[in-house]
């Protein structure tokens, strides 16, 4: 398995990504402390408790991403942390409030209490492609976008980016605090992220194919950078055990427009009612995303139409969608 006798720490693991890696962490036998926002939330813990394994090697604790030290005493004893806890949300009326401050300041408090500890071997940063491929560049034709692009904050501000921009300042602010400090760091950056869900409700990433199998009237002129949850798990997993693995990893399986994804679900699900218009006046691209660097973690990145069919069975299976 792998990690017998290991003991790791994942922050936020209520959490849609999360949520798989401490699945895929207690499948490889590693001891997991998992920190929650509230212990008292039992719908939102329930569905890790569930999961083989964590009987005897999950243990839960509440920490607060705004609280200094709040997490000192999770980390205490780990040799690796996978520090995930961060807001998602694309529609904010206090962005500072609702997604600056949790994203930068959480982040640099799980990196001060790492730093305190010697155990910690190496820290996994669940970082975005948000991060990435927000810059001017983006707009230039025939590029592809690697790990050595980083988004530019001012012309997220100047966009109103607000996501983009926090992922965008935290992980510039991890990178400058575990450069002074000496911490084996490396941060994952996944696209969209789709794939079956643990958690009990459906996340924003998720949500996006269920409004197209839910009376859509149309589809987004706009092609994302797709991925499957459960690649990017693993990802963490083999960037925290491959010694050699360093620096950013930019997990994308396929850049594709909403057209194809239509036409893959009308494919798998031809009895569904799928949007067969295209909203022309919302029009986004996206460069594509060179893959070398994640194959070197052994990504063997699941197909679209793999994670698709999955997230669909999924949905049906929650309850959120009826048929």
């Amino acid at each position: 398995m792998g990690g017998e006798g290991k003991v790791v720490c994942v922050t936020g693991a209520s959490g849609f990504v999360a949520s798989w890696l401490v699945n895929l962490l207690l499948q490889r036998g590693y001891n997991v402390k998992a920190s929650v926002r509230n212990l008292n939330d039992q719908r939102k813990i329930e569905h890790l408790l569930a999961l083989d394994g964590a009987r005897e090697r999950l243990h839960l604790f509440q920490a607060d991403l705004l609280e200094e030290g709040s997490f000192d005493s999770i980390v205490a004893g780990c040799e690796g942390v996978f520090h995930t806890a961060s807001p998602v949300l694309f529609s904010v009326t206090d962005p500072q409030a609702e997604l600056i401050d949790p994203a930068v300041k959480g982040t640099i408090n799980v990196l001060r209490s790492c730093s305190k500890v010697s155990s910690v071997k190496r820290v996994i940063l669940t970082s975005s492609m948000a991060a990435v491929a927000y810059n001017r560049n983006m707009l230039i034709p025939g590029v592809v976008v690697d790990e050595t692009w980083f988004s530019d904050p001012l012309f997220c501000k100047e966009s109103k980016l607000w996501y983009q921009l926090s992922k965008t300042l935290a992980e510039e602010a991890a990178w400058k605090f575990a450069n002074e400090c000496g911490i084996d760091m490396i941060t994952i950056n996944p696209g969209w992220v789709i794939g079956p869900i643990l958690q009990p409700t459906v996340n924003l990433t998720v949500e996006v194919v269920l409004n197209l199998l839910t009376g859509a009237e149309s589809f987004p002129n706009a092609t994302y950078r797709w991925t499957d949850v459960r690649d990017v798990a693993n990802a963490h997993i083999q960037a925290f055990e491959i010694a050699s693995a360093s620096g950013r990893y930019c997990i994308v399986n396929k850049s594709a427009h909403f057209s194809e994804v239509v036409k893959i679900l009308h494919e798998l699900y031809p009895e569904l009612d799928l949007p067969d218009k295209c909203d022309w006046h919302a029009f986004e691209t996206k460069p594509p995303v060179a893959s070398e660097k994640a194959k070197s973690l052994g990504i063997d990145f699941t197909p679209l139409e793999v994670s698709l069919k999955d997230t669909v069975e999924s949905l049906k299976e929650k309850n959120f969608l009826l048929v």
